[in-house]
């Protein structure tokens, strides 16, 4: 084979990614981080979505970087459309403030694989001190599946209210969920199919300082349990569901006979913080077989370990299948680990759970 094959040959593997951002200076830090790659290049830079429709259209990127404030159509605006008529990967670039984190949320909402934050100040030797992280997204993106996101106004398949009622058994049990891309909509899709007196919840997503204070409180505008960042010490209730603080483990601990939250700091644990290793290692040693383990969408390993020792001490676990997962990472691992007892669509896990419940209380789902 010719150099000029051989390099045509490297160049057809390679990812090539699009950059969109109005800043000038954004745009060349992100191309030359990208072009630094021996995986990756960068096709084209664009100061705004109209321009990048048009780059799209040219040079037919594999991964695309979103900046969300931009002249002549917003980031958001930009992402509807696109998954709309054109799905492709898609990595936002935003600044952590409360309405960019509020943005950003919308914009996973809408199939974006995952997110960047932007450096508020010194943005030069910020982006360059995560030119790791975002490569490693971009890499991810171009392997991930493209979710089918839901029409505005579709009804949630959640149970309804007198069919799920679970009264007592909700008290004896806690439901841990791991996460991670892909994992905030995964996440609300199995909330939103639980019941208001569902067993408390404890959530280890891996997202970072500031996001999840904005995403507890959206979806607790959206399900029927009450949602909120846990709380060191605090009671772990039915009806809840409590979500580990960004930058912050969350693990279940023991106050006489009440379950507590415990939020530590700490050395990231798997490169992650909050890991789902720390929540699922806790619920295996402190909840033991009443614990229901439910592991969701996510690159890497972390949880997998903690989730067969959930398996090992009696707990039931669920895993969500290939076809539904955006990247079957986390999932694939735990399964390969042995920690899985179900192994189900997204759509399913919900019930999956509910069903888990009656069982073991020995209940009919026709008396609930």
């Amino acid at each position: 084979m010719s150099n000029k094959e051989n390099e045509a040959k490297t160049m057809d593997t390679m990812i090539k990614v699009l950059v969109v951002d109005d800043s000038a200076l954004v745009r060349s830090l992100l191309s030359e981080i990208i072009n630094r790659q021996t995986d990756m290049q960068c096709v084209g830079a664009a100061p705004d979505p109209l321009v990048a429709r048009e780059m799209i259209r040219e040079r037919n990127p594999d991964v695309l970087t979103l900046d969300v404030e931009m002249p002549r159509m917003d980031g958001i605006d930009f992402l509807s459309r696109l998954m709309r008529l054109r799905p492709m990967p898609v990595v936002m670039v935003s600044t952590l403030t409360e309405k960019g984190t509020d943005i950003t949320l919308r914009a996973l909402e809408l199939g974006a694989i995952d997110f960047v934050e932007k450096p508020k100040i010194g943005v030069a030797d910020g982006l360059r001190h995560l030119a790791e992280d975002i490569t490693d997204k971009i890499r991810i993106a171009a392997k991930a599946k493209i979710r089918k996101v839901a029409l505005p106004g579709s009804p949630s398949r959640g149970p309804s209210e007198q069919s799920a009622s679970l009264g007592r058994l909700s008290t004896e049990k806690i439901i841990f969920i791991g996460a991670s891309t892909g994992g905030t909509e995964a996440t609300k899709d199995v909330l939103l199919g639980l019941p208001h007196d569902a067993p408390a919840v404890m959530i280890a997503q891996h997202m970072p300082a500031g996001f999840t204070f904005s995403y507890a409180a959206r979806l607790n505008g959206l399900c029927r349990i009450a949602v909120k960042e846990a709380e060191e010490g605090e009671r772990v209730l039915p009806g809840h569901a409590y979500i580990a603080p960004g930058g912050y483990h969350l693990s279940v601990g023991r106050s006489g006979a009440n379950y507590i939250a415990r939020v530590s700091d700490g050395e990231p644990v798997n490169r992650h913080k909050p890991s789902v290793e720390v929540l699922f290692e806790s619920a295996a040693r402190v909840v033991g077989r009443n614990a229901l383990g439910v592991m969701l969408t996510g690159m890497g390993a972390d949880g997998a370990l903690g989730m067969k020792l959930m398996r090992d001490a009696g707990g039931w676990n669920i895993v969500q299948d290939e076809s539904s997962c955006v990247v079957f990472g986390m999932p694939r691992e735990a399964i390969s680990a042995g920690a899985a007892n179900e192994v189900a669509t997204l759509a399913d896990i919900s019930s999956r759970l509910l069903d888990r419940l009656r069982k073991t209380a020995g209940i009919s789902a026709n008396r609930l």
